[in-house]
């Protein structure tokens, strides 16, 4: 009986953000009776892939556990099967919403995919918990809850976008295997593998962050508010998010374009070896840190969150030498364009993650999940660098 109402838990956290999403989005009964639909055919739809997904596991004999199934066995399952079914089913369970016209903006397509993916939620992580009744199965049950949440937002601004500009661009489809192969990155860390790979997604909730506050940027154009007509927690998130204005696909294009400063392919090159350099001195430091303070990095293991720490440890010296790369490249450079130094901090890490995969798997899931925010520290260190 306890197990049972434990089970429950995720169920009411994702109950509760659906409440603050109709709350938040400010709409009206017709549409908050929308959303409401569009929570239960998400719970229906969960329900469904959960089935599947099980059966899956049945048939193929692969599990997303990378205990039972091995590396290469649950990367393929969770990638190729469990993902791209759980967000096909909350695809579906905002279809009816979009065939009946009320999904005509980018608000309106990120309220209607956070109300499927929080009733898809609801059904799926409690029964994920109910099928493994344990205390660390709680835990990856309510972290995973704003993956569905920020992920399915993520498809349905485009797909809202798509329907409000009528644009021949695939948005939405670019958009939908983007979620689905970074929330697939988010899920195996999540309940894919060891309890010690959970402390990887401190990185990843933080650059969930500014996305997230542009998602409630656009929910403010809905309802016309005055500052007046805004109070208490309500303004102090309405300044918070006009902090971090959506910028517009016109001033995306004008900094790509560069037609006064065209991409010089020699530079990424150079600035990629240049990276490649302190990446190999970070982690010389971070080797010589760690034997300092006397910690075992042959002993790593993402089985508990002792032995993964120092693996953290050691991707401290990496991630503080990429700011100073992005300001040598971009000083080196001695341009106005940022361009050159962030492509080669892509393809550095790019094939760094392709070379720890080769020698530590589990060190891929840190690194992976490190990524964005080593991208911003590169960037940051990239403008200070640039000429001006």
């Amino acid at each position: 009986m306890l197990a049972s109402l434990v089970s429950l838990l995720p169920a009411c956290l994702s109950f509760g953000l659906f409440v603050v999403v109709v709350w938040r989005g400010g709409v009206g009964r017709r549409d908050s009776r929308a959303m409401a639909a569009t929570f239960a055919l998400g719970a229906v739809t969960g329900a469904l892939a959960h089935v599947g997904i099980v059966r899956a596991e049945a048939v193929t004999g692969l599990s997303v556990r990378v205990a039972d199934a091995g590396e290469t066995g649950a990367l393929v399952f969770f990638f190729l099967v469990a993902e791209p079914i759980g967000e096909a089913a909350k695809v579906i369970a905002v279809w009816p919403a979009l065939l009946s016209r009320r999904l005509m903006s980018v608000g309106d397509g990120i309220l209607m995919a956070s109300s499927s993916a929080l009733g898809f939620a609801a059904v799926e992580m409690s029964c994920v918990v109910h099928d493994h009744p344990a205390t660390m199965w709680l835990v990856r049950g309510i972290l995973a809850v704003p993956g569905h949440l920020f992920f399915a937002c993520a498809w349905g601004a485009a797909l809202g976008l798509a329907r409000a500009t009528h644009r021949r661009v695939p948005i939405f489809p670019l958009a939908f295997v983007a979620s689905v192969v970074a929330h697939g990155l988010y899920g195996h860390i999540v309940y894919g593998r060891g309890p010690g790979s959970l402390l990887a997604l401190a990185p990843l909730i933080a650059a969930m962050v500014p996305p997230t506050l542009w998602f409630a940027r656009s929910l403010d154009g809905r309802v016309p508010a005055t500052p007046d007509s805004r109070s208490g927690f309500v303004a102090r998130w309405s300044r918070l998010s006009e902090a971090f204005p959506p910028p517009s696909f016109a001033t995306v294009r004008r900094a790509l374009a560069q037609e006064d400063e065209p991409l010089n392919v020699l530079w990424v090159f150079f600035g990629t070896l240049v990276v490649l350099g302190a990446i190999f001195v970070g982690v010389g430091m971070g080797v010589c840190g760690a034997r300092w303070l006397q910690l075992n990095l042959a002993a790593v293991d993402d089985r508990t969150v002792t032995t993964a720490a120092p693996l953290l440890f050691l991707a401290l010296g990496p991630f503080a030498s990429l700011p100073v790369s992005g300001w040598l490249v971009a000083r080196a450079r001695g341009r106005h364009s940022l361009l050159e130094p962030v492509l080669s901090v892509s393809l550095a890490l790019g094939l760094s993650v392709v070379g720890l995969g080769l020698v530590a798997p589990v060190a891929v899931v840190i690194a992976l999940a490190l990524s964005p925010l080593a991208l911003v520290a590169a960037w940051a260190g990239a403008r200070l660098g640039r000429a001006t």
